[in-house]
Formats: C-alpha cells, structure tokens, sequence
C-alpha cells in the first residue's frame, strides 16, 4: 500500500553561539507546527558532522495542507521567531514511499 505521507527536511544553519537559544525557540513554538490538524509529528535533530547545523523534519498527511499550513498565522508568526537565528539553510520535500519498522521499535512495544 503506497503512502501519502508528506514529508518536509529542512536544514537550519545557525548562527554560531546561538544554539542553546535557538533549541528553546523552537521548543517554544512546536505546537504552531504539531497543533495543526495535518501534522503528522515533527523531529528536530543536530547534525554531527558540522557545527551550528539542525535539521527539522516534519511530517504531514497530505502536501496540500502542508501549503495550506504554510500560509498560516500561527506558522508565520513561529517562522519569524526563529530568523534571527538562522544564518542558512536547505528546504526539501518528498513522499514517503515506506516505512520498515526496525527490530528494535518493535521489541520497546
């Protein structure tokens, strides 16, 4: 069975020192983001490989009320909170063709 789950990653490159603040930001405002009845979830991970760089994943149920939450209040006003941190950055979209759940998760139910 195909999905129809959206997926977003965006990589945020922050300006260094600015870390510790910017983690807190975006905590602050998830919910403009897992509050919104199309969101799937969300993650927010620190790369490894190069300093001061994030990547945000999040999950939707369709791309058409992704677009539509992009519009939103509630996002734009969350977006604006977190460029002042932000340096750079990628955007990317895609469609989760499957997911294959490993041992692991299955052995924490």
């Amino acid at each position: 069975m195909a999905s129809t789950v959206f997926r977003v990653l965006l990589r945020m490159d922050i300006e260094p020192g600015l870390e510790e603040e910017f983690e807190k930001e975006w905590l602050a405002g998830t919910d403009a983001v897992t509050g919104h009845p199309a969101n799937l979830g969300q993650w927010l991970s620190k790369a490894t490989d190069a300093q001061s760089s994030y990547y945000i994943i999040s999950d939707w149920v369709d791309e058409p009320r992704f677009r539509a939450f992009e519009e939103s209040p509630a996002h734009l006003e969350h977006r604006a909170k977190l460029h002042p941190y932000r340096r750079g950055g990628e955007f990317h979209t895609m469609r989760v063709v499957t997911h294959i759940e490993g041992k692991a998760s299955a052995d924490a139910r």
